[in-house]
């Protein structure tokens, strides 16, 4: 995941939380080997590296990315687990300061497109039909193995916790004698009147999962521009709004690749993603002349 990430939970005795959040940082470390596009040997560049050959993967891979296939069509595109070539050029734009070339990007639109994605679910096997095409689960992998790692703690009898990394939270059972887990925010001082206005509605979550993806963690600056790290797959381009995406659901997974999805659509989408997901609680914050806005 290349983050740091916290567990707490409730134990009868330091010994036993000892031996299951090491159980949960295994289970982790497992699903982040075969989920990263940062590590060669992972079953995402697998994806990649045998194409335009079938994969058989995981099923932990295999069911991450069906999932994730699933909210691109829900969300129509605004999350695209192909949209990897993409995010291989504004990493490089951060990297150098230099936006991509236009043809660069028209050539990584090129390969982005979830439909093509080849899922054969009796044999577990991914194909991605085009040279160059690639996988990241950079916007749905962090909330699966969130979840998967406090499934983890339920299996060992320590279903009261809650797991953080990077802006994605997910909460079990509530804490004893409390009504939910309280979740601090850690965002910039500026964000402070977001922060509050967008508390007022989650600041106490149970048996669930919340996610935020916003330009305010990653960014580079170019010719007085300020470009997110978020890229529309539809563009190619990295958005360059400020606002920010806070989602509240039932699991990890979810919340991640919807509060992505959310930042994507923007205001103008996000009535389309609400009513394809009305059991999600979608905000969208941004902050204009220095006014905080939910919608």
């Amino acid at each position: 995941m290349g983050m740091p990430v916290r567990i707490v939970l409730y134990a009868p005795d330091e010994a036993a939380a000892v031996r299951a959040a090491s159980a949960a940082f295994a289970r982790i470390a497992s699903l982040d080997r075969a989920m990263s596009d940062y590590r060669p040997d992972s079953e995402v560049r697998d994806l990649s590296r045998l194409s335009p050959a079938p994969v058989i993967v995981s099923p932990d891979v295999f069911r991450v990315v069906c999932r994730a296939i699933a909210i691109a069509r829900d969300t129509d595109g605004a999350f695209d687990p192909t949209v990897a070539p993409l995010v291989a050029l504004w990493r490089d734009a951060r990297t150098t300061g230099r936006l991509p070339a236009r043809a660069a990007i028209d050539a990584a639109r090129a390969l982005t497109s979830w439909r093509r994605v080849e899922l054969d679910a009796a044999r577990s096997s991914i194909r991605l039909p085009d040279p160059g095409m690639r996988i990241d689960l950079g916007g749905i992998a962090k909330g699966y193995i969130l979840q998967a790692a406090l499934t983890t703690l339920r299996g060992a009898g320590y279903g009261a916790a809650l797991l953080e990394a990077g802006g994605d939270t997910v909460a079990g059972d509530a804490p004893p004698g409390q009504a939910g887990w309280r979740i601090a925010g850690n965002d910039p001082d500026a964000e402070k009147d977001t922060r509050r206005l967008f508390r007022r509605g989650s600041e106490l979550i149970a048996r669930a999962a919340l996610a935020t993806s916003g330009p305010a963690a990653q960014f580079v600056e170019i010719d007085g521009v300020r470009y997110s790290h978020v890229v529309d797959p539809r563009t190619g381009w990295a958005l360059t709004s400020s606002v920010t995406a806070h989602v509240v659901a039932a699991d990890g997974a979810t919340a991640d690749a919807l509060a992505t999805a959310a930042t994507v659509a923007g205001a103008r989408g996000l009535d389309a993603i609400r009513a394809r997901f009305p059991a999600v609680r979608i905000y969208l914050v941004e902050s204009v002349g220095g006014i905080a806005a939910v919608r």
